[in-house]
């Protein structure tokens, strides 16, 4: 096979895109699922207490703890799985506190993303970045 220029550039750009194209629909996912749990609200920022390493030696058991104090409810997404949804935690009346802890798989290197529901109805965020060493769900 004779590789011409027209030719690299071509497998330049296939490459390009195979590398791009499995990140739209993980992101796509995420938004998604924002949009499902607010209704479409607007999301601020605050409010909310994010913990996760900045470093994660092994994908398989990422420590995660949120907190909201008000929060009716907390999601956890992490953006990079093949399956973003990671859990909701729905408090009641009665709870003392409205903070979760849990580990969690991350398939690699992404973001963590917790949206808080408050009780006057309105939304915030919280974002970390987790770079994982190790393996992890999918890798």
């Amino acid at each position: 096979m004779e590789l011409t220029r027209r030719g690299i550039m071509a497998m330049g750009a296939g490459v390009a895109a195979a590398t791009l194209l499995p990140a739209l629909p993980a992101r796509a996912a995420v938004e998604d699922a924002i949009a499902e749990f607010t209704g479409g609200a607007p999301v601020g920022e605050g409010g909310i207490a994010l913990d996760t390493p900045e470093i994660a030696e092994n994908g398989n058991t990422v420590p995660v703890s949120v907190s909201a104090p008000g929060a009716v409810s907390i999601m956890l997404l992490a953006a990079g799985n093949p399956s973003p949804d990671v859990a909701t935690f729905n408090f009641g009346p009665l709870a003392a506190t409205q903070s979760a802890s849990t580990r969690i798989r991350l398939a690699g290197t992404q973001d963590v993303v917790a949206i808080a529901k408050m009780s006057d109805g309105s939304f915030v965020q919280a974002r970390n970045e987790v770079k994982v060493t190790i393996g992890g769900c999918g890798g």
